[in-house]
């Protein structure tokens, strides 16, 4: 059986970025899981003893306190900083975006849409900063019944589907006078998206490495699952049914955002081990 990584794969620039702040931080806390991966966050603590902490009231003055990719929400941040907690402000640039988006668009008097989970840390926060408010939509349909401005400022959570963002646009276009698209899926997500959509069209099986609470993870595994009915989402090796690769020719892989190369590794060698 060939084994092949999709052509692009993995931690971001964003992911990078925020794990090169929270090592250059020792024995500081992130606020909130720094990326959606267990695994790199118990080595973060292991390897540099940067802790977790879920309630950022709880950050004492001159306390340090590395704020997570996905960002917090607007009020959260004044909070810290009106408490003295030092603040490192890890939040992906590709997030940060959208939250300034979010704050010039309803300021400006447009209606603010947002494509994406409303649960997610992400969107909580780029909500935050709609100054008069912002409704969170996973599909068309959760439009017909809202009365929105004539203006309307439509925004993407960054690990969402192009093609899914596009049929809110599509709705939203002929309905109004005036709708602003603003491409805010960031480019690694694209790249990741287009790579598994490729590979998986050819393979067999497909292995999707990746936090179970992750949302590019799981955007990852569905467009893997519409092209490859084997498709497999899994967190490390330990998930592994060496089952799945049976009377197999071809076996692609693909990974999170947030899944460290260590684990990618870990997951090709195991299956290397379960073929020979």
């Amino acid at each position: 059986m060939i084994i092949q990584l999709a052509e692009s794969y993995g931690f971001c620039f964003g992911v990078k970025r925020a794990i090169k702040i929270a090592e250059e931080n020792k024995n500081a806390s992130t606020y909130g899981p720094l990326i959606h991966n267990n695994k790199e966050i118990a080595r973060l603590e292991d390897d540099y003893k940067v802790g977790l902490t879920d309630d950022h009231t709880t950050f004492k003055p001159g306390e340090k306190a590395v704020i997570r990719t996905h960002g917090i929400v607007k009020q959260e941040l004044a909070e810290l900083k009106q408490n003295n907690v030092d603040v490192v402000d890890a939040t992906c640039p590709y997030v940060t975006k959208p939250q300034e988006i979010a704050q010039e668009m309803s300021e400006s008097g447009y209606s603010v849409v947002i494509f994406g989970d409303e649960a997610h840390p992400e969107i909580k926060g780029v909500k935050s900063y709609a100054t008069h408010g912002a409704l969170v939509v996973t599909c068309p349909k959760e439009l017909e019944d809202i009365k929105l401005r004539e203006k309307v400022a439509l925004i993407a959570q960054t690990t969402r589907k192009v093609e899914d963002y596009m049929e809110v646009a599509n709705y939203l276009i002929p309905r109004h006078k005036e709708v602003r698209v603003f491409n805010t899926i960031c480019n690694a997500t694209f790249e990741n998206q287009e790579a598994v959509r490729k590979i998986s069209k050819n393979a067999d099986v497909m292995i999707v490495i990746g936090g179970k609470n992750s949302s590019n993870t799981k955007q990852l595994f569905s467009i893997s699952h519409d092209y490859c009915k084997d498709s497999y989402l899994i967190e490390d090796e330990n998930d592994l049914d060496y089952s799945w690769f049976k009377d197999k020719e071809f076996c692609g892989i693909s990974a999170g955002a947030s899944t460290p190369d260590w684990i990618i590794q870990n997951v090709v060698n195991s299956i290397q081990k379960s073929i020979n």
